[in-house]
């Protein structure tokens, strides 16, 4: 039995399917931006590759959960 995905995550299949990169290759991109603030990685992420505000923003938060920050 799979465990079902909540939160921010639950978008993950959405955005390897819209945008063509798998997580981990958006995870890097944030990478590059280690004193930015949220809403400046959400912003880098719409600006730099086109990606939607509620998409960014789950990806940000997953981030930034996952980097202690």
């Amino acid at each position: 039995m799979t465990e079902k995905v909540s939160g921010p995550a639950s978008y993950f299949p959405s955005i390897e399917k819209k945008y063509g990169h798998p997580i981990e290759h958006w995870m890097t991109q944030l990478a590059n931006l280690p004193e930015a603030k949220h809403m400046e990685q959400v912003a880098y992420l719409k600006d730099e590759f086109g990606i939607g505000h509620g998409h960014a923003n789950a990806l940000v938060a997953v981030y930034r959960q996952k980097n202690g920050l």
